[in-house]
């Protein structure tokens, strides 16, 4: 794009503005006693969603363990699993990793060989799905999911490939295209997919998660998330550091989350890096840390002998960019225990799932939370919190929400139990597969909905102008419309990894032909701020998101 088409579209955006406010003046739409829906898409999809990730083909990679004993799905063509070192079924015929398709709704059996129970991901900047860690004969394997046109992918596992027993670590994508992989039960240290050379087993020692730990561990799947300056932000416990992973150096400590109450597995809160706000300043760009819920210090315990406390209702904000940051403290209407937080395209949170009681672990959660919340994080602070409508399913320990690009959230698993128990128990295992609809997908914001998104270019670049195309019967004004991508994240206990969303700057916008409109973005400013890799791109325009265009950042 050139200058001077960048200085029309410019001027364009000045006018249109100026016009659209003299001539418009409709009320913006609200969320006001709008509660969401939930649809039922399968009863049963043969196994339990412990691990979710949204591809770029519009599909879903769903997994739980294979030491539960046999799924309710066969495996293809009559095959079976052998595996001498499985502690329940060492001959199993029976799937527990599906291929689920977004569109159709229908889905097929996956073959996974050893076990996935407790593990971590991330996806490459090529869109292939790399899997690590697990339990027992799966703990230092990784595997490698590659998605194809054809019904023929599946999974490719590595055997040994870990240096270290990954189970319960946590997964970040970093600029260079490595994932670093990070703790696990009893390990205080890291390493890097791929392997430095391909061929050296190296481990780098991290103090800090040793640190953290306290008699109930809860410093497993500590929350990890990539900061605009290319650092890493670490949370174990109450505890948080600013990590540079190339010199292995702690920058910074930041203080304690208020309260002295833990968030990590089991205590098991969530955590999110709320919208990135890019404007292609050579300042840096400002970043926030929120994290939600878990459970008191000694619950794990109490649960385990029968006692289940009350899960914990507080929310801390932390902006990590600012000098000196301070927590925010602010309460959930309900509190909780093993709630997901996933990012909407309209940039608000939505904290679904989990338990008012207890724990994660087996038998360890009461009191199952139906009702979700939707959390507004630029509204005035006592307006941020709207209670959704609640599920008629109850999702506890091993339950996942991700988003899909029809701005649908799917929700699945469930099971608080060592094997699939369906009878004799309060809470059975759950196999079924659900999709909330968030209010903006109502009916009656269709005339400020924008759609038939088209993205002028396949690829986008780091700090280049592209263009976008929607339609939209009723345009408000520019100061409603945005563009943004949104990193889809691999999510299980309660935390989505690599979960992240970039609001990119708009340049211009230009009327095209009635109800069609021509709006100039500038790509994000740096990898940092946006790892390459796929994005699921949204306009919205008045709160309301279009359908998500998968596009490659490079």
């Amino acid at each position: 794009m050139t200058i001077n088409t960048i200085f029309f579209l410019s001027l364009n955006l000045a006018i249109y503005t100026i016009c659209s406010r003299l001539v418009i003046s409709q009320t913006l739409p609200t969320y006001s006693s709008r509660r969401g829906q939930w649809h039922l898409l399968h009863s049963s999809i043969g196994i339990s969603a412990m691990h979710m990730q949204v591809l770029h083909d519009n599909k879903v990679i769903m997994f739980d363990r294979t030491d539960f004993g046999s799924s309710n799905i066969s495996l293809p063509g009559g095959r079976c699993r052998y595996d001498p070192s499985d502690l329940v079924s060492r001959i199993d015929c029976t799937a527990h990793s599906i291929l689920y398709d977004i569109g159709s709704n229908t889905f097929r059996p996956l073959t996974v060989q050893t076990d996935t129970w407790c593990s971590s991901g991330s996806v490459l900047p090529n869109g292939t799905l790399i899997q690590t860690g697990g339990y027992n004969d799966g703990d230092h394997v990784v595997r490698v999911f590659k998605p194809c046109e054809e019904d023929y992918c599946d999974w490719i596992e590595l055997p040994n490939y870990l240096s270290q027993r990954r189970w319960y670590a946590t997964n970040q994508l970093l600029p260079d295209g490595r994932i670093i992989i990070l703790g696990g039960r009893r390990q205080f240290n890291y390493e890097f997919y791929p392997r430095e050379n391909n061929n050296k087993r190296r481990t780098f020692r991290l103090d800090f998660l040793r640190q953290t730990r306290d008699s109930d561990e809860n410093n497993l799947y500590p929350f990890l998330h990539l900061l605009p300056d290319g650092n890493l932000f670490i949370f174990a416990n109450t505890r948080s550091i600013l990590f540079n992973y190339n010199l292995n150096r702690v920058v910074k400590e930041f203080p304690s989350i208020p309260g002295g109450e833990p968030r990590n597995y089991p205590s098991s809160g969530s955590s999110v890096l709320l919208p990135l706000m890019d404007e292609n300043r050579a300042d840096t760009t400002e970043a926030e840390i929120m994290i939600c819920g878990g459970a008191p210090n000694g619950a794990h315990l109490l649960a385990r002998q029968g006692n289940f406390v009350q899960a914990i209702s507080s929310c801390g904000r932390l902006k990590v960019t600012d000098q000196n940051p301070t927590w925010i403290m602010e309460d959930m209407p309900i509190p909780r225990v093993m709630g997901d937080m996933v990012i909407l395209p309209t940039g608000d949170i939505l904290i679904i799932n989990g338990a008012g009681f207890g724990t994660a672990g087996w038998e360890c959660g009461q009191d199952p939370v139906q009702n979700s919340v939707i959390y507004h994080p630029s509204a005035q602070p006592d307006r941020r919190f709207t209670v959704m409508a609640a599920s008629p399913r109850r999702r506890l320990y091993h339950s996942t929400a991700v988003l899909v690009p029809d701005g649908r959230v799917l929700v699945g698993g469930s099971n608080p139990h060592i094997f699939y128990n369906f009878t004799g128990v309060e809470y059975r295992t759950d196999l079924s597969l659900e999709a909330f609809s968030p209010p903006y997908l109502r009916v009656e914001y269709g005339p400020v909905r924008p759609k038939n998104v088209v993205v002028g270019n396949e690829i986008l670049r780091y700090g280049q102008a592209f263009w976008v195309n929607f339609t939209v019967p009723r345009y408000l004004n520019v100061d409603v419309l945005s563009v943004r991508i949104v990193a889809p994240s691999f999510t299980t206990h309660s935390f989505g990894m690599n979960q992240r969303m970039v609001v990119m700057k708009l340049v211009g916008i230009s009327t095209v032909t009635q109800f069609t409109y021509n709006v100039s973005v500038i790509g994000p400013s740096t990898v940092q701020i946006a790892p390459s890799g796929y994005y699921m791109l949204f306009v919205v325009h008045g709160n309301v998101p279009s359908a998500g265009t998968w596009i490659k950042l490079q």
